[in-house]
């Protein structure tokens, strides 16, 4: 009771410093709280959506793909002959049986030619209205499609994009472009994630969106009163016997299951992501913890003293500190906690911003989210303070009685030094044999042990790095501050562990900010480069999700001001090789002949030109060694959906590039033979080489032509290397405000060091106020120690993130990125901005400094 007691009045008479080590508790255990609560709810969401949308039983086609499998790449979904129907009729416990049309390869436009598609990446689903609908909306205004002519969608795309009963759309699938207005909007019973829906009636769904009438995608089976989904299936199964090998037949739940399947990839890629920047929170938050307890230690040493001359015993003290840690962290988690679910309903506010509507009424709390929490911000918090706790016990009432201190450890100090010698040295040769590696998997191994290695080691070896690298920074910058300068050097110096455990809780995450830097403008640099050197062509022309329809090429081919235009296909087939092995589900890119000029390809063997003849093909030089496949050799091509043939192996193009590295290389005209045209897939990218001399006019053409196609884009080289750029730029922007949680963290370190420091200085800065220095010399003394700790943290992080950038670059260069680019005006900016993140923190300190009383602080003890 005595030491509750005691660390309940230690506590309380810390409020102040204790809250800053506390923020650094809550952010973190609010980060990890908001991202379980985000990701569950998100998971309900879907859940209820799959299992309201699924029927009993549905029977699909073998070959349909599955949700979130990438779509059909002839643009039509597989479908089913609609006599399916009968048959699935006759089976026993069917209550109705409906053939649905849905296709997730369509565009839908209004009448200014924009996109009414989500910008989310969430799906456009294009289908025909049926009873099984109900199931999940209710027609809210207006009425479903009568005919051709009509077109029902969502209530949540017709709010975002301001539609109205009455108004054109025009829809674009690979069976053609036609137009219908709106005749009914639809809302869903349940929260829709963001895709946008459209319906149209059967004849209409099935001719334009399949190609052909007297088909369905799938049939929507409904139980009898008391008939199971199980036994219904079974029921169906037998029904079909002699042509259920054709199908998919599943039950409700096994529909809901698979769909959950499909996102629960990209949902739990999206939370361990998010739960890894909580970690790196919570590591930075450690130094906080186990820096305000040292010094609260160091500041208690009489007091310490005292209790050990009364009787209190080592374990006593040390259980007194931890005690303080205790209250420390579950005060911290449980506010944490509770910011946590704010947090997750800011997530859900944003997202629902950017397209994804996620619901307040789904949100999901489990009940392991606040245990979880609450017991990762405690034994973190316990845990940090152990080593300040377990010092505390080790002094000695005498020296305490003296005011010597914490003892200081030279030999302590001297192994510290050692292991961080040898955990630096084995991480730098994990690095060195990463970028060594033949193989990106094999040296990405040795680059995680490098990494991890290196960060313990750079902490562990901190003290001794902060007394060479402060000095440095001091010659530098504080010498031109005269004698304030040297003495915030001293300051800075006077305690280097401590210097040491603040700069590397900024440096972590700086750290990542430069190795991620490096990596990204590694790749857009090398991609750029490739781009030089491989693309011909002065256009690209591709889509976001949908390939080229025939329609949209016949249109471009007649683009004035064009010489060619070249289209490129991906097709699947088995290869059969000369030794009898094959080669399975094999891509093959089936090009016009002109691809030749427009994508350049070096090659070791053959000419890449011959490749385009008839009934040739070419094979990238790793799959031509794996095989031991000469030129010449002839290969037998099963081509998926069509028949087989007999190629010749005509060039054998090496894979020294990042574009089509390894590709297969046949004529558009080849597969055109053994593939039937309604199996021919889309254009996935096309080029197209202006005449010369009109480029600038040939650019406009393209664009005016493609003008009707809001899912397409063209580009000329300087379009393709700034998207790019962008598309790198955004995902490292996310990732750097994910990473500022940490810096925050680290932020909030160097303002309670910098607290407690003035502190246990009161008396030496009564002293130096007493003879002639002044508050403003004061108040930049401490911003210059505060700027010169944040300094040292910031070149150890970038110079740790640069090495960890470079040698993932080495990694890069193995498939195809060759570039290194260091980002300097990234690191000179953050290095700088560091500067000012130590001004920023020391502004409190500094102030709180600048007001103390000279006779009080003199009578400090």
């Amino acid at each position: 009771m005595t030491v509750l007691k005691t660390s309940m009045r230690n506590f309380l008479a810390h409020k102040g410093r204790m809250a800053l080590s506390a923020v650094a508790v809550v952010l973190s255990v609010a980060f990890v709280c908001g991202t379980l609560v985000f990701s569950d709810t998100m998971t309900t969401t879907f859940d209820k959506l799959f299992a309201a949308t699924a029927s009993d039983v549905t029977v699909k086609p073998k070959d349909a793909a599955e949700a979130g499998d990438e779509g059909p790449k002839t643009g039509k979904p597989e479908s089913l002959p609609a006599s399916a129907v009968a048959q699935v009729e006759k089976a026993d416990g069917v209550k109705s049986v409906e053939g649905g049309v849905t296709s997730d390869s369509v565009t839908v436009a209004d009448s200014k030619n924009k996109n009414m598609g989500p910008s989310s990446g969430a799906p456009t689903l294009a289908g025909n209205w049926t009873k099984n609908d109900l199931r999940a909306m209710e027609i809210t205004s207006g009425h479903a499609p009568r005919g051709p002519t009509e077109v029902m969608v969502d209530a949540d795309t017709a709010d975002k994009h301001d539609l109205k009963l009455g108004e054109e759309l025009r829809t674009i699938t690979a069976a053609g472009d036609f137009k219908a207005k709106i005749s009914g909007i639809a809302t869903f019973k349940v929260t829709n994630p963001g895709a946008a829906v459209f319906y149209f009636d059967t004849p209409t769904a099935q001719r334009e969106l399949l190609g052909a009438t007297g088909r369905f995608t799938h049939l929507s089976v409904t139980a009898a009163s008391g008939v199971s989904d199980t036994q219904l299936k079974k029921n169906v199964t037998e029904t079909l016997a002699a042509d259920a090998s054709a199908y998919k037949i599943k039950t409700q739940k096994e529909t809901a299951d698979d769909d959950a399947k499909s996102v629960g990839g990209f949902l739990d890629v999206m939370k361990y992501a998010m739960l890894g920047f909580a970690g790196i929170a919570f590591l930075v938050g450690i130094f906080l913890i186990i820096n305000t307890f040292s010094m609260l230690v160091a500041q208690r040493t009489r007091e310490i003293g005292l209790m050990r001359a009364i009787g209190s015993s080592r374990k006593q003290v040390n259980r007194s500190v931890l005690v303080e840690a205790l209250l420390l962290g579950v005060v911290g988690s449980v506010l944490g906690v509770g910011a946590g679910i704010g947090l997750a309903v800011g997530l859900m506010k944003l997202m629902s911003g950017m397209g994804m509507e996620l619901s307040t009424k789904d949100l999901t709390i489990a009940w392991t989210t606040p245990v979880v929490g609450l017991a990762l911000g405690i034994i973190v918090t316990v845990l940090a303070a152990y080593l300040p706790a377990r010092r505390a016990g080790k002094v000695s009432p005498m020296a305490a009685l003296r005011d010597a201190g914490t003892p200081a450890d030279g030999k302590a100090g001297a192994v510290r030094a050692a292991i961080g010698l040898l955990l630096t040295g084995a991480g730098v040769f994990a690095l060195y044999t990463a970028g060594q590696a033949d193989k990106a998997k094999d040296g990405s191994l040795f680059l995680g042990l490098g990494v991890v290695a290196t960060l313990i080691g750079f902490v562990v070896i901190g003290p001794v790095l902060a007394s060479f690298v402060v000095r440095v920074i001091s010659a530098v910058l504080l010498r031109w501050f005269g004698p304030v300068g040297r003495m915030a050097e001293r300051n800075a110096l006077r305690n280097p562990r401590r210097t040491g455990a603040t700069g590397a809780a900024l440096m972590i995450g700086l750290a990542l900010v430069a190795c991620l830097s490096v990596v990204g403008s590694s790749m857009v640099a090398s991609a750029t480069d490739e781009l030089d050197k491989s693309v011909g062509a002065d256009f690209i022309i591709q889509g976001d999700q949908q390939g080229l329809t025939t329609k949209a090429e016949k249109k471009l081919e007649k683009t004035p001001y064009i010489s060619h235009f070249t289209r490129n296909k991906e097709v699947d087939a088995d290869i059969t090789l000369p030794d009898g092995r094959t080669s399975k589900d094999t891509s093959l890119s089936a090009a016009d002949p002109s691809y030749a000029k427009d994508l350049r390809r070096d090659t070791v063997s053959g000419e890449l030109s011959a490749a385009y003849g008839k009934d040739a093909m070419s094979v990238g030089e790793e799959f031509a060694k794996k095989h031991r496949l000469k030129v010449g050799d002839k290969l037998k091509v099963a081509f998926d959906k069509g028949r087989t043939a007999e190629l010749k192996l005509a060039a054998i193009t090496g894979d020294d590039g990042s574009f089509d590295k390894g590709a297969m290389y046949v004529n558009i005209t080849t597969v055109e033979r053994y593939v039937p045209a309604h199996r021919m897939p889309q254009t996935r990218i096309a080029f197209a080489q202006a005449v010369d001399g009109k480029q600038d006019e040939a650019y406009k053409a393209l664009k005016d032509t493609l003008n009707a196609y809001p899912q397409y884009k063209v580009q000329d080289q300087t379009d393709f290397k700034q998207d790019l750029k962008d598309q790198v730029g955004q995902m490292l922007n996310m990732v750097y405000g994910l990473l500022g949680l940490a810096i925050i963290v680290a932020i909030l370190g160097v303002v309670n060091t910098l607290a407690l420091s003035v502190i246990e200085r009161t008396r030496e800065i009564g002293l130096m106020r007493a003879i002639g220095l002044s508050r403003r010399q004061l108040r930049r003394m401490i911003r210059m120690e505060s700027v010169v700790i944040a300094l040292f943290g910031a070149l150890l992080g970038l110079g740790l993130g640069m090495g960890w950038g470079a040698t993932a670059q080495k990694l890069l260069a193995l498939e195809g990125l060759m570039v290194l680019e260091i980002p300097w005006p990234t690191i000179i900016t953050v290095f700088f901005g560091s500067a000012f993140v130590g001004l920023f923190a020391a502004l409190v300190p500094a102030f709180r400094a600048g007001r103390m009383n000279v006779l009080n602080a003199i009578a400090t003890e």
